[in-house]
């Protein structure tokens, strides 16, 4: 008999929901976006995020239903994300899971987002199956992960300061590009000269498999404010594929040493920076080299929606891991952390 999965995702500024069928087949994921809203501000803004959600949770839950083809009383149980994020963001997705599975009387599951983005790649790779070496890089988070079962994570290293994806934003937007900055900057780096800039890269000691981005950060707005000082000609393109590099390098390099230092033969990537077409094409040659499996999650699954929630949910759920309905949210967690409970 086919268990069906309800999940809800508020943690930034998507609103999302969907309907999954054993885990691993999407039926329905439902993303309403903010990044237009945003983009004005040239980033989110928390306040404005939280009135969004507050509107859009209930429409997209009901469409995420509506294209699964299931009614409420069909759902066996409700997963959201409770953390880590923008408080006032999953407020919102953690009370209407909340609500929904008082009222339907079913089972509550508290996931942890960045958990969520690892088993994306469940749901596009079908093959998969732990033990594998995750490099997850998002707007807010950059680490490497040993995913030993469905329910086990050994963090290998993180960043000390910011994340990649929120680097590129912060580049792009100085730069003069709109929110979110990430795909300027790769579209960008596609058609520049990455050796026309020599960016610093930290932590680069041999096994340490930490990151630091603010170094790199403050090397290009010093480089950006010379130059215009100076008078020089700037060229945003080698600007953005140097500083790309610089990233990239650092992202790839430490993922083929813990690969290396863990013997894991199979990579995944997940978070938002995974769509960058650059870190694909790099992750794919290392990969190459050092025969590892490489898997990722495509565009959609990439980016932050419910689907990837419900995947890690279910298997939450196999392990009997369900939460109270005192599950609150947590804007800080760490990867494996049990406040799920409630």
């Amino acid at each position: 008999m086919s268990i069906y999965t309800l999940a809800i995702e508020s943690s930034c500024d998507e609103t999302s929901a969907a309907v999954l069928r054993d885990g691993r087949t999407v039926l329905s994921n439902v993303i309403s976006s903010q990044v237009p809203i945003h983009r004005k501000f040239g980033g989110v803004v928390p306040e404005i995020a939280s009135r969004h959600h507050i509107e859009q949770v209930v429409p997209v839950v009901d469409q995420a239903l509506e294209d699964a083809g299931v009614r409420l009383e069909d759902i066996d149980h409700i997963g959201v994300t409770y953390g880590p994020g923008l408080v006032g963001a999953l407020l919102v997705g953690v009370a209407a899971a909340k609500g929904l599975a008082f009222a339907a009387g079913k089972p509550l599951i508290g996931v942890n987002h960045m958990e969520g983005h690892i088993f994306a790649n469940f749901l596009a790779n079908p093959e998969l199956e732990p033990p594998f070496l995750s490099l997850v890089v998002s707007g807010g988070h950059t680490m490497l992960v040993v995913v030993k079962d469905y329910e086990t994570f050994e963090v290998l290293g993180q960043t000390r300061d910011d994340a990649a994806g929120e680097a590129f934003d912060k580049i792009a937007r100085v730069m003069g590009y709109p929110y979110p900055g990430g795909p300027h900057i790769d579209a960008l780096a596609a058609k520049g000269n990455p050796n026309a800039i020599e960016f610093p890269k930290a932590l680069h000691e041999k096994g340490n498999l930490e990151f630091s981005f603010s170094g790199l950060k403050s090397a290009v707005l010093n480089y950006l404010n010379s130059a215009k000082q100076k008078g020089t000609p700037i060229v945003d393109t080698d600007v953005a594929a140097s500083f790309q590099k610089a990233v990239l390098d650092s992202l790839v390099e430490k993922t083929r040493e813990a690969a290396r230092m863990t013997g894991q033969k199979v990579i995944t990537v997940a978070g938002g920076v995974s769509a960058n077409q650059g870190l694909q094409r790099a992750l794919a040659q290392m990969c190459e080299e050092e025969e590892l499996t490489f898997y990722r999650p495509g565009r959609i699954l990439a980016t932050d929606n419910a689907a990837m929630i419900g995947c890690r949910a279910y298997y939450m759920a196999k392990a009997e891991k369900f939460s109270k309905l005192t599950l609150n949210a947590k804007p800080s967690i760490p990867l494996g952390d049990e406040s799920w409970r409630g």
